[in-house]
């Protein structure tokens, strides 16, 4: 119980952090965001290891009260799926390259290939959140030749012929 409310403790001190913070540095707050959500999605995964604790619903109850009414259990739900999706790196110089709004639409994307897919548009191309929301919506991955989503499977280079997209 004592290290819960540690945990909990934490995760409302990075939280009330980023919120000061982005009423002051404006140029830089999506950046700070990012790396406040990953590390509170650290936070929220090492607390709730055990089936049915309900670590997420607890702590946005109390942060609903104690932070911002922003902070509700689909909002802690997602900055713990955005650390799974980059959990696997070293460092996170990737997730700080895009806004909270762009993991937002890359989250509800299962198929990891299809989800770098996008990522990799997003930070090649330096495309908006809305951008990224036309180019899921006109299907563009999956338009992609079989040949080429295979390339994407392997990490092999892609031509630019195999980049245009069929519409």
């Amino acid at each position: 119980m004592k290290q819960e409310i540690k945990i909990y403790n934490t995760i409302k001190e990075k939280l009330l952090n980023d919120e000061s913070y982005s009423k002051i540095k404006d140029y830089s707050k999506e950046r700070h965001r990012v790396v406040t959500y990953y590390e509170v999605g650290e936070l929220l995964a090492s607390a709730g290891k055990h089936y049915g604790e309900d670590i997420i619903g607890k702590y946005s109850e109390k942060l609903i009260f104690d932070v911002n009414k922003k902070y509700n259990k689909r909002t802690l739900f997602r900055i713990r799926q955005f650390y799974f999706m980059f959990s696997n790196e070293k460092v996170s110089p990737v997730a700080t390259q895009l806004t909270w709004s762009h993991y937002t639409e890359l989250l509800s994307i299962n198929d990891e290939i299809k989800k770098n897919y996008y990522l990799n548009r997003c930070i090649n191309e330096n495309l908006s959140r809305n951008d990224l929301r036309r180019i899921k919506k006109d299907k563009e991955y999956e338009r992609l030749s079989d040949e080429t989503k295979e390339k994407l499977k392997n990490n092999e280079e892609l031509s630019l012929i195999e980049n245009i997209k069929n519409p």
